[in-house]
């Protein structure tokens, strides 16, 4: 197994891991790994195929979509009232 597979399997039990926390504690971890993300996402795409991309990119989707459903909707309604 490469090393880009185990950092994902990790970053996938680290995931699980602070869903396990109470609400008002898992901001800080939460947004650290959506911001390790990419670069974890970059790395396994230098390593393997599309696929492999495309699998870890749904499974941070399916993650965290409601902050990422959350920022895309403060994204596209501050835009809105700036002008």
């Amino acid at each position: 197994m490469t090393s880009s597979l185990i950092l994902a399997c990790l970053w996938a039990i680290a995931a699980a891991i602070v869903a396990l926390l109470p609400m008002r504690q898992q901001f800080p971890p939460g947004i650290t790994l959506l911001v390790s993300a990419p670069f974890l996402l970059i790395y396994l795409g230098r390593q393997h195929n599309v696929w492999i991309v495309l699998f870890g990119a749904f499974a941070v989707i399916s993650m965290f979509r409601r902050p990422l459903f959350f920022m895309l909707h403060r994204l596209l309604h501050s835009k809105g009232e700036q002008t």
